[in-house]
Formats: C-alpha cells, sequence, structure tokens
C-alpha cells in the first residue's frame, strides 16, 4: 500500500521509565472526544478500554554456585505501545465493512464509526491489540494519530506527555532521518512481518527478541 506520506512512532526503551504518562494522557484526551456529548464523561465510563499501553516485561533466574554464592540474569524494562498505523494492516483486511482504513495522505489507520457494527474482527487481528471496542455505543476506537494536533502542528499527546521524552512521532522518512531504522522489535512485541509496522525502537539494555504474539493481560 504505498502512501503519499506515511506517520509513525519512535519508542527509545532505554528511557522509558513506565510512569505511564503517556498512557493516561491518551486515554484522558480520547475519552473527552467519545464521551464529548455525555454527562457523565469520565475515563471510569470507559474502563479496562486503553488505547496506549506501558507494559513491563521481566524475566530471568537466581542460580546457586558450588561455594554457595548466588549468581542472576534478572531483567526488567518497558513497552509504551499504541497503534503503529501499520503499512499493511490487517485490521483493515479483517473489516467487513470498510470502517477501519488506511487514510493514502498521511498513512493513519481510523475508523469511521458511523459504518462500524463493533463485530471485533479487527481487534481479533490486530497483533498489537489497538482497536479497542466501546461496548456503550457498540462501536470500535482506536489511536488516531491525534490528527486534530496534527492539524495544529502539534505532536500527538502521548509524545508531549512523556517527561523522559522516550516517544517521538512524525513522517517516517523523517523519524528514519533522526534515529535510523532502530533496533528490531523487543519482547513483548510481535514479529514486525506480520503488519510492517510503522514504529522505530530503540532497545533497552537488556531487552529479549520479540515476535510472540502475546496477551497483553499476561503481561
Amino acid at each position: 500500500m504505498n502512501q503519499e506520506t506515511q506517520y509513525g512512532f519512535y519508542f527509545d526503551s532505554s528511557k522509558c521509565t513506565g510512569c505511564k504518562a503517556c498512557h493516561i494522557a491518551c486515554k484522558d484526551r480520547m475519552t473527552g472526544l467519545i464521551r464529548a456529548n455525555d454527562d457523565n464523561g469520565s475515563v471510569a465510563n470507559l474502563p479496562g478500554v486503553l488505547w496506549r499501553r506501558v507494559t513491563e516485561y521481566g524475566g530471568g533466574n537466581w542460580g546457586q554456585n558450588a561455594d554457595g554464592s548466588f549468581e542472576q540474569n534478572v531483567f526488567a524494562y518497558y513497552t509504551s505501545i499504541g497503534c503503529n498505523h501499520c503499512s499493511e494492516p490487517v485490521c483493515v483486511k479483517a473489516c467487513p465493512t470498510g470502517a477501519m482504513h488506511k487514510r493514502q495522505d498521511n498513512g493513519l489507520v481510523l475508523v469511521e464509526s458511523s459504518i462500524c457494527i463493533g463485530c471485533g474482527s479487527c481487534a481479533r487481528a490486530c497483533p498489537y491489540d489497538a482497536p479497542q471496542l466501546d461496548t456503550q455505543r457498540k462501536v470500535m476506537t482506536k489511536c488516531d494519530g491525534c490528527y486534530d494536533r496534527l492539524a495544529d502542528g502539534k505532536k500527538p499527546i502521548c509524545v508531549n506527555a512523556c517527561p523522559l521524552r522516550a516517544l517521538d512521532f512524525d513522517t517516517m522518512e523523517n523519524l528514519k532521518a533522526k534515529y535510523g531504522e532502530g533496533d528490531g522489535h523487543i519482547a513483548p512485541l510481535p514479529s514486525s512481518s506480520i503488519t510492517s509496522p510503522n514504529l522505530i525502537v530503540k532497545k533497552n539494555p537488556n531487552a529479549q527478541s520479540g515476535g510472540q504474539v502475546l496477551n497483553w493481560s499476561e503481561i
């Protein structure tokens, strides 16, 4: 799928402290948009719906040596992931109505709520768990790349909310010129071959190889 312009994210796992400022800023904005005309509008009206997720990934073992001393290779690090506005979005392919679509002018993957039937096919297809169902309206929602902020020359709210500047957002051309190709996708991210995500990752020193499709609730 050729794009006139393709936007994407950069994430530096070596800087991320897991504070979830991006996660909260995203939810606050999106809930405000979705519940703008709801007298009871608040984050609590969409429990469990997260458009950007910060997760901790850890592992390793302790072992005892023959002399009674111990050694360990325990590790932990964070990932911050939303929609990657993929070049080959499986959510778009899975949508039976065309509600999930990829814009040709900027490459953002968006939902046309007026024709969404809330079937969940896109959510089941997406290995990043990006589409999130609004059970009250029975329509799918997802990260929209803060297209309204882009129109005003601003970065997405998650980027501006990060106190360590672990996130960035721009055209992929500009991101690659600034950060290079990155270090590949680290665990718990799935293989980039599935959807060709527009995401550049700088790995944490403790990062493990990615490639598995995991249930985020297990992390």
